[in-house]
């Protein structure tokens, strides 16, 4: 009788507008990660997408002290802050990660210190940390398909072109491919599906949502693009049994999902040890 009325309730609780909208954002934002993440990992830019989210607090801090929607400031913010790290990367000498990391960690440090400063500012840090992604609304939903569409469309038209890019560089040079081009097309894309999954998944877990997936997808493919196609199915299969557990539980949402991932990933690297056994 008890799992019963559980059960109803969670059923009726998945009929309410805002989880639907949850529900569906989550796996909008689970195909994207899962299409760019595959991509990320191989060209070594995990660690670019942490400094691009952990940096993103400070355009939403902006949108505070301008007194504007942060969603809206963010999405220009991080694609103009990622051209510019491109930028950097190409021009100075320094080590990437050291580079990243003071970009990432100043960011963090000015935009709290903003957000002290911010009268309309409630204090609510964990939502922006770890995310709620039951506060996505109808326009991020528009703004995540819209996205989604694009990536889609240029990965599709340039698929082998990415695929020799992520291979082999050199060789893309040589046959005149320009990566430049494409590398600050690939960047763009990557900064807006790190800033509109920021709401959902939080600045500190929204890299984990971009790279775990095509980590756990590069373990059990083959092939390019069954590693592609893999990484979007588990991207989606996570974004889902964490929106799950986070009703089911009542969980933080971002937290729930990046969690999933994690067993999903670890179920990934047993598998393989476990049919080489049983053969």
């Amino acid at each position: 009788m008890i799992i019963q009325t559980e059960l109803t309730h969670f059923i009726e609780l998945f009929q309410l507008p805002f989880m639907q909208r949850a529900l569906i954002g989550g796996i909008l934002t689970g195909i994207m990660g899962g299409i760019l993440g595959s991509f990320t990992i191989l060209r070594q830019l995990s660690f670019f997408s942490d400094a691009l989210g952990h940096s993103a607090l400070l355009g939403i801090s902006i949108g505070y002290l301008l007194g504007l929607n942060p969603s809206l400031v963010l999405l220009p913010f991080v694609v103009i802050l990622a051209l510019f790290v491109s930028y950097l990367l190409e021009r100075t000498r320094l080590w990437t990660d050291a580079l990243l990391n003071i970009i990432s960690s100043s960011s963090m440090a000015i935009a709290i210190i903003t957000l002290s400063f911010v009268g309309q500012y409630k204090g609510g840090l964990d939502n922006l940390l770890f995310g709620d992604i039951l506060a996505i609304q109808e326009m991020d939903l528009v703004l995540s398909g819209l996205l989604l569409s694009v990536s889609i469309v240029y990965i599709g038209l340039t698929l082998r072109t990415q695929m020799l890019l992520t291979v082999d560089e050199s060789l893309a040079i040589a046959r005149g491919v320009s990566v430049s081009t494409h590398r600050m097309v690939f960047i763009v894309l990557l900064s807006l599906v790190v800033g509109i999954s920021i709401k959902g998944i939080g600045v500190l877990l929204v890299s984990a949502f971009v790279v775990i997936p095509a980590c756990a997808a590069q373990l059990l493919s083959r092939t390019f693009t069954n590693y592609v196609m893999i990484s979007v199915g588990l991207g989606v299969l996570s974004a889902v049994f964490g929106m799950v557990i986070s009703a089911w539980f009542n969980l933080p949402s971002g937290p729930s999902i990046v969690a999933t991932q994690l067993v999903i990933f670890l179920t990934a690297m047993v598998l393989p040890r476990l049919h080489s056994l049983a053969h």
